[in-house]
């Protein structure tokens, strides 16, 4: 009875496993299809679009890229807090530029930028030429003894929990805030005015 029990199931027994099988193959066979993501640094040739994320560390003349002078080693940012770039790198969102210095690795242009991502901090110093990013304000601007080729750098603050705030009269004006007063500035160089702004 039991043998017979078992030949019975036999034939279910088998098709189930062709079955998984079967399943085990396309998984396998789409899982090779699939791109694979690049990751860590590589080499492109000047004119190949930087992929979203990655920054231009280095360039060199070109031995391989017919047609243009340079070749770029990209690097994605992942881990870091900040890294160096060429100075015609992309600047990722959410990355300011804190200092620029003559460039001894990326040929073709005079610069290199270090850039630093703003995380958890509350302000930051910047090269004048930086991107602000969206929410940020400049409060400051003084002579720059950090970013070669410019002669200013500014303060700027993540406008979080305030009301109100003292601007630079070039600075941006975040969406939902407008400028309540102006007055001689003292602590703005290379500008006459400050504003105050308030949250509406």
């Amino acid at each position: 009875m039991a043998v017979k029990t078992l030949r019975s199931h036999i034939p279910h027994l088998v098709t189930a496993m062709l079955l998984l099988l079967g399943m085990l193959t396309a998984a396998t066979t789409q899982a090779q299809a699939a791109p694979q993501r690049l990751a860590g640094s590589m080499t492109i040739c000047s004119y190949s679009p930087v992929p979203p994320g990655w920054v231009v560390t280095r360039s060199a003349p070109s031995g391989r890229c017919a047609g243009v002078a340079y070749e770029y080693t990209i690097t994605e940012l992942t881990t870091q807090a900040s890294a160096g770039v060429c100075s015609f790198s992309p600047i990722p969102p959410g990355w300011v530029v804190t200092r620029s210095a003559p460039s001894g690795r990326c040929a073709g242009v005079a610069y290199e930028y270090t850039i630093t991502e703003l995380t958890t901090q509350a302000s930051a110093v910047v090269c004048s030429f930086s991107p602000i990013p969206p929410g940020w304000v400049v409060t400051r601007s003084a002579p720059s003894n950090q970013c070669a080729g410019v002669a200013y750098e500014y303060t700027i603050i993540q406008l979080t929990t305030q009301a109100s705030a003292v601007v630079c009269s070039f600075s941006p004006i975040p969406p939902g805030w407008v400028v309540t007063r102006s007055a001689p500035s003292n602590k703005c160089a290379g500008v006459a005015y400050e504003f105050t702004i308030t949250k509406a």
